[in-house]
């Protein structure tokens, strides 16, 4: 939340910085001697609070970016375990009668939903 509301005030900067540049080098104003340091000064102000912008972006970047791969993290026993139990059905002994050219029947990964039977 702070990184957000560190986005939002730059960016209002870099708008304030932007609009007084403009102003001070508007089309057909000549600037004045003393506007000089001004334009210079409101310039340097510009690319200060684009970059403090840029800077917020990453910082959120990174943090979705985390936030993804703890996800991804949290997610990583459980598909591991759901592999390990498809690799063991592969394994499992036939029953009888069963020729060992056929295939033993696949584990069930997941929940068993009730209801659903096999289609014809």
């Amino acid at each position: 939340m702070h990184i957000r509301s560190a986005l939002v005030i730059t960016a209002n900067a870099v708008a304030v910085h932007q609009d007084r540049l403009h102003a001070l080098t508007r089309p057909g104003h000549v600037p004045a001697f003393y506007e000089l340091e001004r334009i210079t000064s409101a310039a340097a102000d510009l690319r200060v609070a684009q970059a403090e912008s840029r800077t917020s972006l990453q910082a959120i970047s990174h943090v979705i970016e985390a936030r993804e791969a703890a996800a991804t993290a949290d997610r990583a026993p459980a598909v591991r375990l759901a592999q390990a139990a498809v690799a063991r059905s592969a394994h499992a002994p036939r029953a009888l009668g069963q020729s060992p050219d056929q295939l033993a029947p696949s584990a069930v990964v997941g929940p068993s939903v009730a209801g659903l039977g096999p289609h014809r």
